[in-house]
């Protein structure tokens, strides 16, 4: 991930902390399974819109850069709109703007029939329905992620990352998040090192307020690939059961790796908090 890409990200977790605390999963910890959204309301939201909404708040250069590009799609065949396609797609991956991402990458599966691409678009509108505040728009890209990973596992059913994924968005957007979490599950046993697979269930750990569960989790993921969010996780989680200097530790080494100026902040105040 690019240095620019890793500090959006970092400067979301805080955020998304907020957000993942103070709302448990559907149909684990109550029983509101939430509303599905109109077909329609889905069918209606086109690539146009998607990037023009993506496009707020980038330096109007790229802007010129992205739009050029997409205005010459139109009218494009074969191999040519192929080509085109993955130069948007990664244009966007470069300013991490995953909806319209996600759009470049189903179009080319659809064309293709390749499973990389089936998941690389779960994997964008994955991205794309975290942290979303419009709930009927997180929806619809929930409801494209399955579908896309559905996609993907038709062609490889053994493949843990698409599993994952799968697992992942049933569990936020589906009436039936138990199987999302069997389906990460099995991911484990699988492998018990996958990654994402560990950070997913951890997530949902904590978001059901089970700390324990969460910190054997990211303690895992930070063995494996040590980052800035997946220590913030493991702080917070330690936090939360009273391990006040584990989760001090823990958040030392989320802002060593953050390189962040606002999650720094936020951190020295959160240590300073549990020194009293």
């Amino acid at each position: 991930m690019h240095k620019s890409k890793q500090i959006v990200v970092i400067s979301g977790v805080v955020v998304l902390m907020a957000v993942l605390l103070a709302q448990p999963i559907k149909g684990l910890v109550n029983k509101d399974t939430g509303a599905t959204p109109e077909a329609a309301a889905e069918a209606a939201l086109s690539f146009e819109q998607v990037s023009q909404a993506a496009k707020q708040g980038l330096n109007p250069s790229l802007i010129s850069e992205i739009t050029t590009l997409e205005s010459q799609l139109k009218g494009m065949e074969g191999e040519r709109r192929l080509a085109q396609l993955q130069m948007i797609a990664q244009k966007w991956d470069d300013v991490n703007r995953p909806a319209p991402m996600a759009y470049a990458y189903q179009e080319l599966a659809e064309a293709t029939g390749e499973f990389d691409y089936w998941l690389q678009a779960g994997d964008a509108y994955r991205q794309a329905y975290t942290n979303l505040s419009d709930t009927t728009l997180a929806q619809i890209f929930t409801n494209r992620a399955i579908n896309a990973y559905e996609q993907a596992l038709a062609l490889d059913g053994g493949n843990l990352d698409a599993k994952t994924g799968l697992g992942s968005a049933y569990v936020s957007g589906s009436p039936n998040p138990m199987a999302g979490i069997t389906l990460l599950q099995e991911v484990v046993k699988a492998d018990p090192k996958h990654i994402q697979a560990n950070k997913a269930l951890g997530l949902f750990s904590m978001q059901s307020r089970q700390f324990d569960r969460a910190i054997d989790r990211f303690k895992t993921v930070v063995e494996l690939a040590p980052d800035a969010e997946s220590y913030f996780y493991l702080a917070t989680s330690y936090e939360n059961i009273g391990l006040n200097r584990e989760a001090i530790e823990a958040f030392e080494k989320s802002k060593q790796l953050a390189a962040d100026p606002t999650l720094t902040q936020f951190i020295d105040r959160k240590i300073e908090e549990l020194n009293k």
